[in-house]
């Protein structure tokens, strides 16, 4: 038994007349009863009672119906989903980004996608962790990158890496020979920092809590190229990011890891509903992880500071 003969038993069933039944499905008679003989055989059953005027169907051939109708149904429906994957619809994909992690993923991940996934349109939004949270909840967004653990609940998150918070000061500043720089080193410096809605600052202002300290602000932006730009001018430091040195660093800069405690930086991939996202979670996790992975990359999936 196949779903071409279900079929055509389904067209005989409702119409009851093999003449009928094979005008609707444009074959000929003897080959639609030929087919609904075959069935009969492989089934061992008899479906239908001939008579002059009309096929009468048989208790066997009523539940036949019955289960035949959604197995159609469900192929029907399978078939159009795959539409997407046959360029016969396009499909797309929103993803929102923290700013401290997009400069370094979102580039490669984009090539991958669309190597991928061509018909697949992929609507990238730059964005804070507070906003990306509010936005996957009110159903704007299909995926978040973003630090883990999620602070809203009903969201679900997929560890793709660790990172570490690291000190970014200018090339002559006064601890340019440190090789590393403990936290209450760092809780000293005047600092130029991103604004507070940012999640990287909230971190930041976390862990000096810890400590007792807060913050030396001096000046605060809310772009991180644009601070990197405006520390080589200053005798400021930041903390960003060690991954971000990969895509942004200069020789005017220099990135100095934080101990005494290092600060981890966990970075996953975030959704409302894993079930509905699933596909698209298992593709953006293979993606990324190539690109965190790759021979280019220093942080093999993992943080490697400078």
């Amino acid at each position: 038994m196949d779903f071409k003969q279900l079929r055509y038993f389904v067209a005989v069933y409702e119409e009851g007349h093999v003449g009928r039944a094979a005008e609707r499905l444009s074959i000929s008679q003897p080959a639609l009863s030929q087919q609904i003989r075959h069935l009969e055989q492989n089934l061992d059953v008899s479906l239908f009672e001939r008579s002059s005027k009309r096929l009468l169907p048989t208790l066997a051939a009523h539940t036949l119906y019955n289960h035949a109708l959604p197995l159609l149904d469900g192929l029907q429906r399978a078939r159009e989903a795959l539409g997407n994957f046959k360029g016969q619809a396009l499909r797309t994909l929103a993803i929102g980004v923290l700013q401290t992690v997009h400069s370094s993923l979102v580039p490669q991940m984009l090539e991958r996608v669309r190597k991928a996934q061509p018909h697949l349109v992929v609507q990238i939004y730059e964005l804070t962790g507070l906003e990306i949270e509010r936005r996957l909840l009110n159903g704007s967004l299909d995926i978040g990158i973003s630090y883990l653990p999620t602070r809203q609940p009903g969201l679900h998150g997929v560890m793709l890496y660790e990172d570490e918070l690291t000190l970014v000061i200018p090339a002559d500043h006064p601890l340019r020979e440190f090789k590393k720089v403990s936290m209450s080193q760092a809780a000293e410096l005047p600092m130029l920092l991103l604004g507070e809605e940012f999640q990287l600052r909230q971190i930041w202002q976390t862990q000096l809590a810890n400590l007792g300290r807060r913050p030396q602000v001096q000046a605060e932006l809310n772009n991180m190229a644009g601070i990197l730009d405006s520390l080589p001018h200053t005798r400021l430091a930041t903390v960003l990011p060690g991954r971000s040195q990969k895509a942004l660093g200069s020789h005017e800069l220099l990135w100095k890891p934080l101990t005494e405690p290092r600060v981890p930086l966990k970075v996953g991939l975030v959704c409302r509903d894993v079930q509905r996202q699933q596909a698209s979670l298992a593709l953006l996790q293979t993606l990324l992880e190539e690109v965190l992975n790759g021979p280019d990359d220093r942080l093999k999936g993992s943080s490697t500071m400078a």
